[in-house]
């Protein structure tokens, strides 16, 4: 359904209001929406709430989608992002009027007198339009999953067949299925959606995890990092690491995500990571050393320092098998000058110049200060914006968001 003229316009008109009461506006909405519909708690990332970050995220989204109104095509990419994280956490075409009726509310609560009729009307009218992009997407995306060789819908139980303590801070699960059937293909760098009921807990736990290793195994690897340094700690991943053992049954779903390796490239590739952000490269070095490939392969790793690098002696190993392949790790703050390391510190653009070029294709994965700083030696260096693909662990659009406010 096509937008009016006038309903453009309006919508366009709010886009200052939104840009200054936006994270309100969505504060409020979440607060009002979880207690009139507590079973949603079910589905939603409670640190993430905790913490604000879904509260910005949507208020980022919103304020974008007024922006672009008349260009919806604009924020596909991000809209994409979004509708593989909802098909990972069961997100339903029912969901999406409770949302619109309680965004509403907000913006009437929030903007008071200011939001009238004719603006609330018009916002119910784009929201309507800006949903069924959403289901649309979203269905497509239940269906390939679902249909998919060893595919499945919703949530699956699977086994913890293997644990693996990586590093002092990560630790690696392998899952099978437990009707025995075929675990499905994926694309080297997607992640599973873990649900968790944690004893104690009010309501079932969500997280979303990058596979680490190739497909065509017959298990899943995820690789976990025990997130015990804020308060409150990770939930989930606490959990993980503390009371799951192996022989132990967590419920999964499908592969999903857009940040991803493209086998059909052959250009050489850099994969840059820091912290747990090496988990989805593990699976792409993995998926060229399976596929042969005769691409330059350079491997980048930033940790805190030795204790805290996982696969430090896999990585090695995978290259090692490439016809071209490096690897380079450095530690922010080694506990052994003499370790096996390239560099001390941060990643710089003095490092990275002569390790890539403009037609490397550079695949970036970590906490968001990270990405924010590579991203930008990358763009200094003088690479395509297509040539910069970045992953993040945490709501869609963050990294935007901050990266225009540095």
């Amino acid at each position: 359904m096509a937008l009016s003229q006038r309903t453009i316009e309006i919508i366009k008109s709010t886009v200052p209001a939104l840009e200054v009461h936006g994270v309100q506006i969505t504060s409020v909405f979440y607060k009002n929406m979880f207690s009139n519909h507590p079973e949603l708690l079910n589905i939603f990332n409670h640190a993430n709430q905790s913490q604000g970050r879904q509260q910005t995220a949507l208020a980022n989204m919103v304020y974008v989608a007024a922006k672009h109104i008349d260009q919806l095509e604009n924020i596909l990419p991000a809209v994409q992002q979004v509708a593989y994280k909802h098909r990972g956490l069961g997100v339903k075409p029912e969901h999406y009027p409770i949302v619109g009726n309680f965004l509403l509310k907000a913006i009437k609560e929030v903007l008071g007198d200011a939001a009238t009729d004719e603006i609330l009307e018009a916002w119910k009218e784009a929201y309507g339009v800006i949903a069924q992009v959403f289901i649309d997407l979203e269905d497509d995306l239940y269906e390939k999953a679902k249909n998919q060789d060893g595919g499945w819908d919703g949530f699956k139980d699977f086994e913890v067949a293997d644990k693996v303590i990586e590093s002092e801070v990560i630790t690696s699960f392998y899952l099978k299925p437990i009707d025995g059937q075929q675990v499905p293909a994926f694309k080297p760098g997607q992640y599973i959606t873990v649900r968790v009921h944690i004893p104690g807990e009010q309501y079932t736990l969500n997280r979303q995890y990058s596979l680490s290793v190739a497909p065509g195994r017959e298990y899943f690897r995820i690789s976990v990092k025990k997130e015990a340094e804020f308060v409150p700690n990770g939930k989930v991943s606490n959990y993980l690491h503390d009371q799951v053992s192996v022989g132990d049954t967590i419920k999964v779903s499908a592969p999903a995500g857009d940040f991803h390796l493209n086998e059909k490239e052959d250009a050489p590739i850099a994969l840059i990571s820091g912290g747990v952000g090496l988990t989805p490269m593990m699976s792409m070095l993995d998926a060229l050393v399976q596929a042969d490939s005769k691409r330059q392969v350079t491997f980048i790793h930033s940790a805190r320092h030795e204790g805290v690098h996982a696969f430090a002696k896999d990585v090695p190993n995978l290259i090692s098998q490439l016809e071209n392949g490096n690897f380079y790790f450095g530690y922010e703050k080694p506990m052994d000058l003499d370790s096996c390391h390239h560099f001390t510190g941060y990643i710089t653009k003095e490092f990275l110049q002569d390790k890539i070029d403009e037609n490397t294709i550079c695949y970036v994965c970590g906490p968001v200060p990270f990405l924010r700083a590579v991203v930008s030696i990358l763009e200094d260096l003088g690479l395509p914006k297509n040539n910069i693909r970045y992953e993040f662990f945490g709501p869609a659009m963050q990294l935007q968001k901050e990266k225009a406010t540095v």
